[in-house]
């Protein structure tokens, strides 16, 4: 979708680690579309590589849908593609509050036409955790392909 669609395609990741580009890149041709990624697992690379506000982080925690919003455009802006998805969470075992479970994981996705975060629990282990969180994110990127195809159509001569 992305080749047919000549979008360009970055990840901003804490928790995942690097798993949402390790399976974009699995794709024969990603390198037309994908341009990079960070792994932004302290706070500091948040704020100083994609440009995440202290105040937000302070506010509302690394594991928030402000958060996720504002790694998905820094993302977006420093590798300047068309696209930016972002992932945070807690895959545990440890490191979960009442607030903020173990599995807890906000994901994000920046494009010109829309930004757009969705908060999900999953469970089984880290790995696990890990896993569904990338599946989903991969999976709110083609609904999102999907929607933007059907609202904006190529015009085909």
């Amino acid at each position: 979708m992305l080749s047919v669609s000549g979008l360009t395609i970055s990840v901003a990741e804490s928790f995942t680690g690097g798993l949402i580009g390790h399976t974009i890149t699995n794709a024969p041709g990603s390198s037309r579309y994908f341009q990079g990624g960070v792994i932004a697992y302290a706070n500091e690379v948040k704020m100083e590589i994609l440009g995440v506000s202290e105040q937000t982080l302070i506010d509302y925690g690394a594991v928030s849908e402000q958060t996720v919003l504002e790694m998905a455009r820094g993302v977006r802006s420093a590798l300047k593609t068309d696209i930016g998805i972002s992932s945070s969470g807690i895959a545990g075992p440890d490191g979960g509050s009442l607030e903020k479970p173990v599995g807890l994981a906000w994901l994000g996705l920046s494009a010109s036409e829309l930004e757009h975060a969705e908060k999900f629990v999953f469970s089984g282990d880290r790995y696990q955790i890990k896993e569904q969180a990338t599946q989903t994110a991969i999976q709110l990127l083609i609904e999102f392909l999907a929607k933007l195809e059907q609202d904006f159509p190529k015009v085909r001569g």
